[in-house]
C-alpha cells in the first residue's frame, strides 16, 4: 500500500510569505530519498534548495517553474510507501486524489469549466507556527479558506472558477467535485488557462476573457498572451498629432521585440522595495573625497606575493575594507541604526560589512559576520567568498542578513563616483570609484598618480556633517598612507 503526500512550501526564512519556484531537481516517476535536493525556490532575498521530507516516488509536480506561490501550498504529490490506501472521496479536509473513473465525472474539457466550493462560513485564520526548512507548514496552519460561491442559487457546482485538471491524466485535483453532465444556466465561466498563463497575462496587461484559446480544449496558452501584447503595442505605436493627422504608423516587430516586460519578484522586487523604503526614511547626505591611492596600489601589488594570499584574489578593495573598518572602529557612532519605534540610536559593537554585488538574479548585499576582528588574510577570503557565493546565486538569507555598514565598488563599472544609498536598517555606505592615472601635484610638484574618488552617504539624523566627515577623511588618510591602518589599528 502507498500513501500521497503533498509536501507544502515551508517557511524558509522568518516572515516569508511566497517564494518563485527557479528549478524542479525532480519529474514524475522520479525516485527520491529523505534529505534529497527537489526544488530550488528564490525568495526575496535568496535562491534556497528545499529537501524531500521523505523517502517515495514523485507523483506529480503541483506548480510549474516560473510559478510564484505561497508558503503552506503544495507543491509536489510523493508516493510514500507503507502508508494507508489513498482516500476515495474528497470529504476530508486534507487533499486526496480521486479518479475520474470512480467519481462520473466529465471528461476534461468539461471538468475545466468550474470549481467547487468548500463549505461556506467565517472562519478565524489560523496562527502561524515555526517550521523546519524542507518540511512543510504545521497544520494548524493550512486550513483552506472558505471559497465564494455564485450568487445564483444551485444544487450544482458554482459556475466562474475552473476545475484544473493534469494534462494527460483522468484524475481531478484534490478537493474538487465532478460537474454533473446537466446543469441549469449559468453565468460565463473564466477564460481557461493555466496559473503561470495567468500570471503572464496579468503583467502585460492583457484581458484572458478577450482571448481565443489556441491549447487543448480551447485553453489559452503563453504564445496566445504574446501575440495578443504584439497587437497591443503595435496599435498603442501610431503616432497621431494635435491636428488628428497621422504623421506614422510603426509596424508591429515580430514576435512583440517592441518592447518587453520583466514581471518584478524575487530578488529584484525586494530590492526595490528596499530602496524606496531606504530613500524616503533616511534622509541621505553624500560627501566625495578625491584620494591619491598611489601607495595603496604598490600595497595590494606586494601582498599579492606573499605565500599567506597565495590563493586569494587581492584587490585594492581589500585595503579599502580595512581602512573602513578602522575609520569604524575611530568614529563609532557611524556604526549605527535609528530605531523609529523606540526613537533610539542603537549603536553596534560589532561591524558586520555588507559588500554590494552585481549578481544574475539582481543587486545582492551580503556582509561579512564580525569583519573587524578578521586579519587581513582572513578578510580577503571572505570577500572573495562573499563575493562568489552571491554571484553563483547561493548566498543564504543569513547572509543577506544583520548587516551594519556597507561598501559599493562602483569602480569596477568604470565610474568615478556617486551617491549610494542606503542599505535599509544601516548609517553609512562608502562607494569606491575606479582607480585612474592622473596629473596630482606632490611635494610642489606635478607629478602622474594613481586617484579615485571615494562617495560616502549617510543618514543625517545619525550622522552629522562632522561625523561623517571625520570617517571619510580617516578613510582617504589611510588609502594615501597604508601604515596608517597599522598605526591606528
Amino acid at each position: 500500500m502507498t500513501e500521497l503526500k503533498e509536501f507544502k512550501l515551508p517557511d524558509v526564512g522568518e516572515g516569508l510569505t511566497e517564494a518563485d519556484i527557479v528549478a524542479w531537481h525532480v519529474k514524475p516517476g522520479d525516485q527520491v530519498e529523505d534529505g534529497q535536493i527537489i526544488v530550488e525556490i528564490e525568495t526575496a532575498k535568496a535562491v534556497v534548495e528545499l529537501p524531500s521530507p521523505w523517502d517515495g516516488t514523485v507523483a506529480r509536480l503541483l506548480v510549474e517553474e516560473g510559478q510564484t506561490v505561497d508558503v503552506g501550498t503544495p507543491i509536489v504529490a510523493v508516493e510514500v510507501a507503507g502508508g494507508p490506501a489513498v482516500p476515495a472521496t474528497t470529504d476530508s479536509p486534507e487533499r486526496s486524489v480521486v479518479p475520474a473513473a470512480e467519481t462520473g465525472t466529465a471528461p476534461p474539457a468539461a471538468a475545466a469549466l468550474a470549481e467547487s466550493a468548500a463549505p461556506a462560513g467565517p472562519e478565524a485564520p489560523p496562527e502561524r507556527q515555526a517550521v523546519l526548512v524542507g518540511y512543510g507548514v504545521r497544520a494548524a496552519s493550512t486550513t483552506r479558506r472558505a471559497r465564494k460561491t455564485a450568487s445564483a442559487p444551485s444544487a450544482t457546482a458554482p459556475m466562474g472558477d475552473e476545475i484544473r485538471v493534469s494534462p494527460g491524466s483522468n484524475e481531478v485535483k484534490p478537493g474538487i467535485h465532478p460537474v454533473p453532465e446537466t446543469v441549469a444556466p449559468q453565468p460565463a465561466a473564466r477564460a481557461l488557462a493555466k496559473p503561470p498563463v495567468r500570471r503572464l497575462a496579468k503583467d502585460l496587461g492583457i484581458n484572458l476573457a478577450e482571448l481565443a484559446g489556441s491549447g487543448p480544449a480551447g485553453s489559452i496558452t503563453r504564445d496566445d498572451v504574446h501575440r495578443a501584447a504584439a497587437g497591443t503595442t503595435a496599435r498603442s505605436a501610431e503616432k497621431i498629432v494635435e491636428n488628428g493627422a497621422r504623421t506614422a504608423s510603426l509596424a508591429a516587430l515580430p514576435g512583440g521585440s517592441g518592447e518587453e516586460r520583466i514581471p518584478v519578484r524575487g530578488v529584484r522586487k525586494h530590492m526595490a522595495a528596499a530602496m524606496v523604503s531606504s530613500a524616503f526614511t533616511a534622509p541621505h547626505v553624500t560627501e566625495f573625497l578625491q584620494v591619491d591611492v598611489t601607495e595603496t596600489m604598490a600595497a595590494a601589488r606586494r601582498v599579492r606575493d606573499l605565500p599567506e594570499y597565495a590563493e586569494v584574489r587581492v584587490s585594492p578593495l581589500l585595503f579599502v575594507a580595512r581602512a573602513l573598518l578602522v575609520a569604524v572602529r575611530r568614529n563609532p557612532m557611524v556604526n549605527s541604526s535609528w530605531d523609529e519605534g523606540a526613537q533610539e540610536i542603537v549603536v553596534k559593537h560589532y561591524v558586520n560589512l555588507g559588500v554590494a554585488v552585481a549578481a544574475e538574479r539582481g543587486l545582492l548585499v551580503p556582509n561579512l559576520k564580525n569583519a573587524g576582528q578578521l586579519s587581513l588574510p582572513e578578510l580577503a577570503r571572505g570577500l572573495q567568498d562573499l563575493a562568489e557565493t552571491a554571484r553563483a546565486g547561493k548566498a543564504t538569507p543569513a547572509d543577506l542578513a544583520g548587516g551594519t555598514i556597507t561598501i559599493t565598488n562602483v569602480g569596477v563599472f568604470g565610474v568615478d563616483g556617486g551617491t549610494p544609498i542606503l542599505t535599509p536598517g544601516e548609517a553609512a555606505i562608502l562607494a569606491f570609484g575606479q582607480v585612474r592615472d592622473m596629473p596630482w601635484v606632490v611635494d610642489g610638484e606635478v607629478a602622474v598618480r594613481s586617484v579615485c574618488t571615494l562617495s560616502l552617504s549617510f543618514d543625517h539624523r545619525i550622522i552629522d556633517g562632522q561625523l561623517g566627515s571625520a570617517l571619510l577623511r580617516d578613510v582617504g588618510a589611510m588609502l594615501e598612507d597604508p601604515v596608517r591602518m597599522l598605526a591606528w589599528n
